[in-house]
């Protein structure tokens, strides 16, 4: 019997949500389609009927958690004011640190891993979100919006570091 559409799509999507948890606690290099399939609760063949290798799943794991910082930074941009924009981006990169914590580890530990196939995913998830982010400090009327642009996503990359090492205290500012 052939699983639906809808079932192929939603195992799809299990199978990526098994593979960032697994590729987030562990590691991608220590990871395997095995462990992956466990944590999705199938067989290790069902994985390769929809990922070639490994560095596939990791790839669409990346290009998940891209969009869905960049439709989360989207949807703040077309609802607030321009004053208030920088703060609700930031605080929208909080929110998804927050719910999806292992998206954030994988997009970290993805910045060290050197297959051509995977920095080309992390150059244009961090080019993306510099597009989006600039683009609408630019509209906003903001000064200097590649500085600004620059100190946000440098901000976001120490809200990183402060979540993945529980240290909290780099993110407190002195006046």
């Amino acid at each position: 019997m052939t699983p639906s559409p809808t079932t192929s799509v939603n195992r799809r999507a299990d199978i990526v949500s098994a593979a960032i948890e697994v590729f987030a606690e562990i590691g991608y290099y220590r990871a395997t389609t095995a462990k992956v399939a466990e944590r999705a609760q199938i067989s290790q063949p069902y994985v390769f009927r929809f990922f070639a290798t490994k560095e596939a799943l990791l790839k669409e794991a990346l290009e998940v958690s891209w969009t869905r910082m960049l439709d989360a930074f989207s949807a703040v941009i077309v609802t607030v004011s321009p004053d208030q924009l920088e703060q609700e981006l930031v605080e929208a990169y909080a929110r998804i640190m927050k719910s999806y914590e292992n998206e954030t580890l994988l997009q970290m530990q993805a910045q060290t891993i050197k297959e051509e196939a995977i920095v080309e995913v992390m150059q244009k998830g961090f080019r993306d979100v510099r597009k989006v982010v600039l683009d609408a400090f630019k509209q906003a009327g903001f000064e200097n919006p590649e500085e600004r642009t620059f100190i946000f996503i440098a901000r976001g990359m120490l809200c990183n570091i402060s979540m993945a090492l529980s240290l909290p205290e780099l993110m407190l500012a002195k006046e």
